[in-house]
């Protein structure tokens, strides 16, 4: 029996899934969670085999907990399970250490395969992202934009774009304040932008573009 984590900020997505899987032969919810730092104390005590997770989560987002699990729960495999657009989030995901991508629009069916996948030891992502990773590009143009950031970087971008400051990053990372105004500037040059208006507007629009 599969041990499957839910942690979503929406509780409806959450018992969605939890009724989904109730009548499962080798799915069992063991945890229902909406932050991601309810995550790191669930698996501490619990055993978890597969977490599902939405990118933008309370106190750590999806990409800080990847990036945590890669490193000290690297037997806990995770798919992100999100309405972010795929071409923007999925490459960054998986090298943040996440062994799948599932966009909240898929149907119920994709959503087991990737877990019964995910849990054999393989990758599940779309076939659109596969075929772009086959061709070693982005058909979307948008894509191609996020192409340019690093995962640290897209990591930063994200928790700029809710609305954080410089030291709530610094201090969800981990890392010095100065080392997220370097990430800051260097995603300014990379995105072409002068000021942190601009920075967080325009990444808006690239999702919303990638949306439609």
């Amino acid at each position: 029996m599969i041990k499957l984590l839910i942690a979503d900020h929406h509780p409806i997505v959450r018992k969605g899934l939890e009724l989904l899987f109730s009548a499962s032969s080798n799915i069992q919810v063991v945890g229902s969670l909406d932050d991601g730092e309810a995550i790191i104390d669930f698996i501490k005590k619990n055993p978890v085999d597969i977490i599902l997770t939405e990118i933008d989560l309370p106190k750590l987002n999806g990409l800080t907990v990847l990036r945590i699990l890669k490193h000290e729960f690297p037997n806990i495999k995770s798919i992100i399970f999100s309405g972010q657009p795929e071409e923007v989030y999925a490459i960054n995901a998986i090298k943040a250490g996440a062994s799948g991508y599932i966009s909240k629009t898929v149907n119920i069916i994709a959503i087991n395969e990737a877990i019964l996948k995910v849990n054999e030891g393989g990758t599940f992502l779309s076939d659109e992202i596969n075929q772009q990773i086959k061709l070693g590009k982005r058909v979307n143009k948008t894509g191609s934009y996020y192409k340019k950031l690093s995962t640290r970087e897209t990591e930063v971008l994200k928790l700029l774009c809710v609305g954080k400051k410089n030291k709530e990053v610094a201090k969800e990372l981990n890392v010095n304040e100065k080392t997220i105004s370097t990430y800051k500037a260097r995603l300014m040059r990379k995105l072409k932008v002068t000021n942190l208006v601009d920075l967080v507007n325009q990444a808006k629009v690239a999702n919303s573009q990638s949306s439609i």
